[in-house]
């Protein structure tokens, strides 16, 4: 208390004039009607640009809300778009249907391995949220892998960077199919072997999933053709891909269950069994 007695004997000259000038500057504002709407001018743009700064940091702290709102959203179109038979001759608008084939989940990225010979990431969704064993996994851009285990609230991935991990693979607008594979070397590369050289196809040309697979719907992007091999002894291209996908950057993905992948799997193991097809 006696420190502030003393500053303010110390400053009283300059409290005073200061006191002073904001008297007669609320005493000019008031009586001149130029002076008061300057004033007025002026505290609007003050309040609208500290206004403004205060929603933009809000904004700033509510953009994981706003990515997390527009995964969701992208999941629910997907999931439409999968479950379309056809997406050209169809009618362009589109209606859910209660008994689709295909059910599609957001999930975020949390860990990402791409520097091993087999790599996986982990999902910040589990078996709570129904994802399951062999789930496909998918970014806006293309293939990402296959869920390997699940847990109550996590999910860990197989990458499509795994030496040990083909998936069914065909070239865009054509029956010839194969198999894609890393050779562990590049992260941004994987190889579609055992092509035919009968299949017609080029550099450029467009790589995506197969029909044969019970996992992924049907093509779905997995890159462009970057190199073509021509193995020396088989009948067979070795075709190297560029991924469409930056598996080194991965926020949002899409969790897709097959709902007639177990049918589809029952069926084929029954046949194999067969004993007249022996």
């Amino acid at each position: 208390m006696q420190q502030i007695i003393i500053f303010l004997i110390k400053n009283s000259y300059k409290l005073l004039f200061l006191l002073l000038l904001g008297i007669s500057l609320t005493l000019t504002i008031k009586s001149h009607s130029y002076h008061r709407s300057q004033y007025i001018n002026s505290s609007n743009a003050f309040s609208g640009y500290t206004y403004s700064k205060i929603n933009n940091v809000k904004e700033y702290f509510g953009l994981q809300q706003k990515n997390e709102d527009l995964a969701r959203e992208n999941a629910r179109l997907k999931e439409i778009l999968f479950n379309k038979k056809d997406t050209i001759l169809e009618s362009r608008i589109v209606v859910p249907n209660i008994l689709s084939d295909f059910v599609v989940r957001q999930a975020k990225v949390i860990k990402n391995s791409y520097t091993k010979q087999e790599n996986f990431l982990t999902l910040s969704k589990g078996s709570f949220e129904g994802l399951k064993t062999d789930m496909a996994v998918i970014s806006d851009k293309g293939v990402v892998g296959i869920i390997e285990k699940t847990s109550k609230n996590f999910a860990t991935v197989i990458s499509i960077l795994h030496t040990k991990n083909p998936l069914n693979g065909k070239i865009k607008n054509s029956d010839h199919f194969g198999s894609i594979t890393w050779d562990g070397k590049n992260a941004g590369y994987v190889q579609l072997i055992d092509v035919p050289k009968l299949a017609t196809l080029k550099k450029g040309d467009t790589i995506v999933t197969g029909a044969q697979s019970a996992i992924f719907p049907e093509n779905i992007p997995i890159g462009k053709i970057e190199q073509i091999f021509a193995e020396k002894t088989s009948n067979k291209f070795v075709i190297n891909v560029r991924l469409f996908n930056d598996m080194t950057s991965l926020g949002y993905v899409y969790v897709i269950e097959n709902k007639k992948k177990k049918e589809k799997e029952t069926l084929e193991a029954e046949t194999e069994k067969d004993p007249t097809k022996q």
